[in-house]
């Protein structure tokens, strides 16, 4: 599984919560949204009312009682039938999503947001809390109103970047609870509800993975009517739509490679291949807008490069239109989209000939003039055309007849592509509507019936041959850009419950239990390591330590009443310190798992059965391990000691080992004794090492 990296803020440092539009907002698209909504719950009821009727059919035995259950069913059908109708034709509208200047530009296709139900999460995530975490649950009621408002606030998100980043903060802060709340092995009783983008028809699941599939999709969703919302009439307006779009393609094909088993077609394979292809064509689309922004300079290589970036885009659109008519996506999306489709590849290609003509024959003031630049145009006749598409060889045009005749077949076909995608649009009841579109295919129908009209003579009884191909090429071809999720910092909400590499959902630990421990003639008689949470390294057989309960592996979560789940290795030892006569230490201890570093383990192997010897254990002091030990064994594997003296000294001289790489022995005199560990490299890439590294910078990880 691809792993997306998150950078974690300090919580004192992060930005302040962001928040949902106001869905009460009276703007077309804040009431389409409340309309989406309003529809996909009357489905929701249709569909419950149809299946208890079906099961009541299937049950009843009484003839009466059967045909008042099919009349009855009949009717639920009818109505579900004109909601969906009703949701089809709100998707099919694409006005509530363009910009102001969408009368001057053919408009987009936007998708609408997938709606979702309210998710109350108090009870289930209090109850796990005190059940797995043993901590009091209703000390993290504010975490889990920041979690619940944090949802809450995604189902409403503004049409700009701080939605993209509201969206992409809520995904990145499911990596955390699905570690936190979610075990692998059962279900904590929480149900995400999320209702098909085009069809409402609900959907429920009991994986996180099917809410981190819903936000992804919103995300692309969002990017889409950003992009659509463009003023696309300047060029910074037509740049902007290229960067969402491109991110839209993106999202959905990120979803489609890492989400499998879709629970609603709107995420499905097929359809979310469809969709990317969509918006890859939109992103040509706007490319090419952005080409011909300030118009198209009547010349041999201009109008030559413009007529292959046409074609470009008339050939993304029909591979769209092809991916719209499998059996799976045709009866399922707006009948309204695959007309804009085939009406969208018919225009560029009829633009592409109509650019392509005017490469051959030249402005109209020139047409037979002597400083026609044929020398450019027989230089670059041969990159024009897709020999490979007609199988045909097309001759470069040598004399005024050759290029009126070549020129003349291009304008005709441009005529007829676009009288087709006139009579395509008028079928479409919900293209009808969309008046700039009907207004944007005339005006190229009269730009290409005005140079026929400049050609054609009453003299010219030569028939036209057929128009050939035009190559596809452009300067710049759209690309998918997943988006980055590490540009969104997050924070862990439930923080408080200790390093999340530690104190997640798939580990099993007992209770906590606290220690008191007096200490002894030889000390307390223990040894710690590592930081965020420190852990019992080794516990010497007949002190203090091994008397009161510590065990070898324990965590030590709490210090004399202070919680230090999160605390640095010094920070635990200086507290433990401090209190020279007696500590109480609060404990677990992991049941599934041996944390214990790979040198703590040979040395628990190693060890003497018999115990240190009292009498020893201020010579045998050693600074890596910083522990008492008699054994000879393992004196052999470690340098050479240092006196009690030269500890000190290092001690007045530096602060000691780091937290992670050193061991701290709770001494006899009540002073630690602590050396940098000269770990091997098979140590340092051991599984417990990144584990611990993990806990700064954890990762977002999809499903």
């Amino acid at each position: 599984m691809e792993v997306i990296s998150t950078r974690i803020g300090d919580q004192e440092n992060d930005p302040p919560r962001r928040k949902g539009c106001d869905p009460l907002a009276q703007t077309m698209r804040s009431k389409m949204q409340n309309r989406r909504q309003r529809l996909n719950q009357q489905i929701n009821k249709e569909m419950r009312m149809r299946v208890g009727a079906e099961n009541l059919f299937k049950a009843a035995t009484n003839r009466k009682l059967k045909e008042q259950v099919a009349l009855e069913l009949s009717f639920v059908n009818s109505n579900l039938q004109l909601l969906k109708e009703e949701l089809a034709e709100l998707n099919s509208d694409v006005e509530a999503y363009q910009n102001d200047s969408y009368m001057r530009s053919v408009p987009l296709i936007p998708l609408g947001l997938k709606e979702t139900k309210m998710l109350d999460v108090r009870i289930n995530f209090t109850d796990y809390i005190s059940e797995h975490y043993s901590a009091d649950g209703e000390k993290f009621q504010n975490e889990i109103k920041e979690f619940s408002e944090l949802r809450q606030s995604i189902r409403t998100p503004k049409r700009n970047d701080e939605g993209v980043e509201l969206l992409m903060e809520y995904y990145n802060q499911l990596y955390f609870v699905e570690n936190r709340f979610f075990p692998p092995d059962r279900n904590v009783g929480i149900y995400f509800h999320w209702y098909d983008a085009l069809t409402g028809v609900p959907s429920i699941q009991k994986s996180v993975a099917f809410e981190k599939g819903s936000v992804l999709f919103n995300i692309a969703a969002l990017f889409t009517q950003i992009g659509a919302k463009q003023d696309r009439t300047t060029e910074e307006g037509a740049s902007k739509a290229v960067y969402y779009l491109e991110r839209a393609a993106g999202s959905f094909k990120y979803l489609s490679e890492n989400f499998s088993h879709a629970p609603s077609m709107d995420m499905s394979a097929p359809v979310l291949g469809m969709l990317g292809g969509l918006m890859l064509a939109q992103t040509q689309e706007c490319i090419f807008e952005k080409l011909v922004l300030d118009g198209v300079e009547e010349t041999v290589q201009m109008c030559c490069s413009v007529a292959k970036e046409a074609s470009v885009v008339a050939d993304m659109y029909t591979k769209v239109h092809k991916l719209m008519m499998q059996e799976t996506v045709k009866d399922y999306i707006p009948y309204s989209w695959i007309s804009m489709v085939l009406v969208k590849s018919q225009h560029f290609k009829a633009r592409a000939h109509h650019y392509a003509a005017v490469a051959v024959v030249g402005p109209s003031k020139n047409q037979q003039d002597n400083d026609y630049d044929m020398e450019t145009l027989l230089r670059l006749f041969p990159s024009m055309y897709n020999t490979n598409a007609d199988k045909t060889d097309v001759n470069p045009p040598q004399t005024w007849e050759e290029r009126k005749r070549l020129g003349k077949a291009h304008i005709r076909q441009a005529l007829m592509l676009h009288e087709e995608a006139l009579r395509v649009h008028d079928l479409s009841k919900q293209l009808r509507k969309i008046d700039t579109l009907k207004e944007v295919l005339k005006q190229f129908h009269g730009y290409s019936m005005s140079r026929y009209e400049t050609l054609d003579e009453e003299d010219d009884f030569f028939e036209l041959p057929d128009a050939p191909v035009i190559q596809s090429k452009t300067q710049r071809i759209a690309q998918p850009q997943v988006p980055d999720f590490t540009t969104v910092k997050v924070h862990d909400i439930f923080h408080n419950l200790g390093p999340l590499a530690i104190f997640n959902a798939r580990n099993q630990w007992t209770a906590p239990r606290i220690v008191e421990i007096v200490r002894g003639m030889g000390g307390y008689g223990f040894t710690v390591r590592g930081d965020s949470p420190v852990i019992i390294a080794q516990v010497d057989p007949g002190y203090a330590a091994a008397a009161s309960g510590v065990k070898e592996g324990d965590f030590i979560i709490g210090v004399n009443d202070q919680d230090v789940k999160w605390a640095k290795h010094e920070e635990v030892v200086k507290s433990i310190l401090a209190s020279p006569q007696r500590i109480k230490l609060e404990l677990v201890s992991p049941l599934d798992k041996n944390f214990l570093h790979p040198q703590d383990i040979r040395r628990k192997e190693v060890k003497s059965p018999d115990g240190p010897s009292p009498n020893a254990s201020r010579d045998s002091r050693s600074p890596v391990n910083g522990s008492t030990t008699s054994d000879s064994s393992l004196e052999r594997q470690q340098p050479p000691r240092k006196t009690q003296k030269d500890a000190q000294g290092q001690k007045g001289s530096g602060k000691g080992g780091k937290a992670k790489d050193s061991l701290t022995s709770i001494s006899t005199d009540g002073k630690n004794s602590t050396g940098k560990k000269k770990a091997k490299k098979a140590e340092k890439n051991s599984a417990d090492d990144r584990k611990r590294k993990s806990v700064q910078g954890s990762p977002a990880q999809l499903y």
